[in-house]
Order: C-alpha cells, then structure tokens, then sequence
C-alpha cells in the first residue's frame, strides 16, 4: 500500500509552468503569501507518563515551531532528567508488575488493531498536524505516511501471536528449548523528518514482542506523536506501556540513553549523535543499541538507461520531503553517453518543481524543517559554487518567508568536493560523471556511508553486478524508496547498525533463553 501511494506520487502530472530567465522558474506559488490556516488545533502539548499528560517536573516548556513562517504553533512541556526517570519507572512497572507482557499476543494484537483503525478514522486531522509540525506536503502526509504508520501497525499487529522459540535436538538425554522473550524497556529517540512513520517503524515491533516504551520525541517535531499516543489510550493500552517525553538531546536524549533500567535502545538521527548514544548506552548498562543513521547514496544512471524515466526517479530520489531523507540519492552518478542529456532533463525537472505553502493542492515541496537546517542547506550550496561545479538551476532561498529553499542541480561535481561527501539533506541534486561499472562502484563505496544506493539500468546482468558489490542495506533498481512493511531497513558501516522493518525488526526487542531439562528414560531422544 505504502509502496504504491510512494509510486503515484513519482508519476504525478504536474501543470506547466512559466519559465523567467536564464535558469529561472515561477516555482508554483509564492512562499510570500499569509500561510494557509491548518484545518487542526494542537490538543496535546503535555508528556505522557503513565497513562496521564503531565507537566515536565520543571514546569518548562518550549516553542514548537511553523516551518513556512518561523511562527510558534504551541509551546510544549520540555521534559528532562526528572521527566525520563518519571517516565523509565512508569514502563518499568508497566512490564514488571503489569498486564502488557502477561497479556495474550492475541490481546496485544486487537489492541494495536484498534489502535490502527482509530489513526485510520483520524487521517486528515494527524496528517494536517504532521504538516503544520514539519512543514511537509499535506498530500504526503495524508496519502502517503499516515497510511504507512496504519499498514505498519497492522503488520506487526499481525506478528504478535507468532513469535516463537524452537525444539532443539540435543547430543544426550536433555529436552532443550529455546524461548524468545520481551526485552523489557525500550527506550526510543525518533527524528524530525518522518515522526509518525519512524513511531511506527519503533513502537510496532517493540510492542508486538511485549515490551513496554520511553519514547523521545524530536524537539523540533513533538506533536504529532503525542496525538497518535492519546489514540493508543483510547485503543485500550494499559497505563505506563508507552511513555511520550519532548525535549532536547543533551538534556532528555541524554538521560534516557543513560538510564541503567532501560534495556534497550533504537536511536534514528545523524551519525555524530548516533556516536553519543551509542557511547552512553556503553558506559551506562551495556544496553544493545539499533541504529539508523546517515547517509549520502548512490543513484547510479547506467548507459542504457531510459533518461526520461531516469531523471524522474533520481529527481523523486532527491528532492522527496524537500530532500530531508536519509537515504536520499543525493549523489547522482551518470553514464558519460547519457550525461549531457541527463542534465538537461534534470534541470528542467527540477525547475518546474511546484514549491510553496505545503497546505496548498498541488505542491511538491514545502519549506526546510527550521532556520538552521536552512542555513546548513544554503551553506552548502555556496561550498558548490566556490569548489567549481556548475549551478544549473536554484541556488537561493525561495520567496522571503519561512524556509523554503528553491530546488537546486549542480552539474560537473568532483567527489572531492564537499557537495559530493557530506549529507546535505536539502534539495540539492549533485550530478557527477562515470565512464564504466568498475568505476562507479569505485566511486560509489567511497564514503563513510552506506545506507542506501540506486540503479537505473535496462540490462539484468548490468544490475546484478552493481547491485552485489554495492556496500549498502538497501538496493532499488528501476525505482526509489520503496517502502513496504516486510522490507528490512538499515545500513552498512556508518549508516547505522540493525536493521528496522519487516522480522528482522522483531529481533532488536527479543531476548533468547535456552532452556535445558534432564530427560529420565526417554524412550526417545
């Protein structure tokens, strides 16, 4: 389903627009206009611990910000230590002395059922708030993620009641079994670019295997989990199994990573922080740790590639959710026989790309998260223009208010170049130049990163090659970002550790106990 919504979105017609000067476009609309009223009022702006929205412990709270204007939407109760002990006991009891894990997998099943029925019902109100929150395309949010958070659920839902150990034959007279056991309490740090969609990807698993939750939300981003988590109420959740804390890093992020009754620990984010919780869960317990990081990805245009469809793909492959993904084909490796046309094409897609109010029908792209992720993006840009590559089209800031960053392309990039080597996470498509197939898997592996990588290519044997020697979690060939509940997530070296989705999921929040019993007498072994 999610794979799908993702494929309609990748092929939508868009009206054409007017083109002004050299490289320049009338983007859509104009980001100068009154931003749309959200058809949504924020009910939730408390923690929830226990069961109850509380007040942080310090009385604190901060604003939360609207992308497409700078202006604060509500103020939000900023947990920290106090808070995440409050709420790290609350799980603790939830699993030691509560329902949740002695409750029947089939029980847990109805109740993430129900759960997924109620965000079902409530679609266009959670998606309106994730838009307000994150400044994405409301169409995005309401056909594509919310959709996917309520299929993944009901995937996992389905999970609960068929975890199992096994039977093992032992070399003697022993019955031997092996039990697959909830962890206990999980502690999980989500991002801001995908709030409910990485929720999901966290909570599902960790609840279908019995496990109870400290959730950390993104300070940028906290709203729209804590909506969702009253449904998780309404659905019959028992009091204390998932625990909602807003706050910053250094401060809840911090406490919760190092929190010795915390059993485990799934973070998404950027490698440097990746570091710090792993450091911490180290020094505090030893409490595994799933990481989902960065990444700078391959998107690899082949010779035979058909260039139209081609520079679609790698332009969805980019600029998706303003480019604030971390998978994102961000380095865009093109054949020499097929590059000139390829920018060509590239460039003019990107300058009929519709950018503007989110809110608005039609759009493609909306504002950058906030005024920093702005400032990296346009810093970025200039390193491009100082280092030599060429600006085919963008550039520059989009309208005067609000983050919104017009859609860029940069032809003849080197991989030296900064542009080349570092997670921008923006649009700003990087185009660079290959001869062969031993090189551009050279090239391809050349980087600290190895989340994701894509093929763009006519010929199987072509694909197989590059898709076996890729050093990446997760290849597309002929498309990009393919979500789907079942596909295993995660990346290679320091992209992350683990792997999100799908069963593979179900094993980062399982303990295995082997069982050994002395058999008298067997009359068979």
């Amino acid at each position: 389903m999610a794979a799908r919504s993702i494929s309609s979105l990748v092929s939508r017609s868009l009206p054409s627009l007017s083109r002004y000067g050299r490289g320049i476009y009338r983007y859509g609309t104009t980001s100068a206009q009154e931003p749309i009223k959200p058809p949504v009022t924020v009910e939730y702006d408390k923690l929830l611990i226990n069961g109850q929205f509380v007040d942080a412990a310090s009385g604190k709270t901060f604003p939360t910000l609207d992308p497409r204007s700078g202006e604060v939407i509500a103020h939000v109760a900023e947990g920290d230590t106090e808070d995440i002990n409050r709420a790290v006991a609350a799980a603790r009891k939830a699993f030691d002395e509560g329902p949740w894990p002695k409750m029947t997998a089939y029980e847990r099943c109805r109740i993430m059922l129900r759960f997924a029925d109620l965000v079902e019902k409530h679609n266009d109100e959670i998606a309106a708030l994730e838009t307000w929150d994150n400044g994405k395309v409301y169409e995005q949010s309401a056909h594509i993620e919310i959709p996917m958070l309520v299929r993944l659920f009901r995937y996992y839902a389905g999970w609960a009641d068929k975890i199992h150990g096994l039977t093992i034959r032992a070399d003697g007279p022993y019955n031997v079994q092996s039990l697959h056991e909830p962890i206990g309490v999980a502690g999980q740090i989500i991002p801001w670019n995908f709030p409910l969609v990485m929720f999901a990807w966290k909570v599902g698993p960790a609840l279908a295997c019995g496990n109870t939750i400290v959730l950390k939300t993104a300070e940028q981003t906290p709203l729209s989990a804590l909506l969702v988590s009253k449904l998780f109420l309404e659905a019959g959740l028992p009091d204390g199994v998932l625990n909602v804390v807003s706050g910053f890093g250094p401060s809840a992020g911090a406490a919760l990573c190092s929190h010795v009754d915390v059993d485990k620990l799934a973070f998404t984010g950027s490698t440097a922080t990746g570091k710090i919780v792993l450091e911490l869960a180290a020094k505090s317990n030893l409490k595994p740790v799933t990481l989902e990081l960065g990444g700078k990805s391959p998107f690899i245009v082949c010779e035979d590639a058909d260039v139209d469809k081609a520079v679609e793909v790698a332009h969805f492959a980019l600029f998706f959710n303003q480019g604030q993904c971390c998978c994102a084909g961000s380095r865009t490796f093109v054949h020499e026989k097929v590059y000139d046309e390829f920018v060509a094409k590239a460039k003019e897609r990107a300058m009929k790309r519709s950018v503007g109010d989110p809110f608005k029908t039609g759009m493609e792209q909306g504002p950058q998260i906030d005024a920093e992720q702005f400032n990296k993006i346009l810093k970025y840009i200039k390193y491009g223009k100082e280092c030599g590559a060429t600006l085919e089209t963008g550039g520059d800031r989009f309208g005067t208010k609000g983050y919104y960053i017009q859609p860029t392309v940069f032809s003849n990039v080197q991989d030296d170049m900064p542009i080349a080597k570092d997670e921008i996470f923006g649009p700003v498509q990087t185009v660079l130049k290959f001869k062969d197939n031993e090189e551009v898997i050279r090239r391809a592996n050349n980087s600290p990163y190895g989340l994701a990588a894509g093929i763009f290519t006519q010929d199987l044997d072509t694909a197989n090659t590059l898709t076996r020697a890729l050093r990446v979690g997760t290849v597309w060939v002929n498309c990009f970002d393919t979500f789907d509940a079942a596909i295993p997530f995660g990346g290679y070296k320091m992209s992350g550790i683990g792997r999100e989705k799908g069963e593979y999921s179900l094993k980062n929040y399982l303990q295995v106990k082997a069982v050994v019993t002395s058999l008298k007498n067997p009359a068979w072994l």
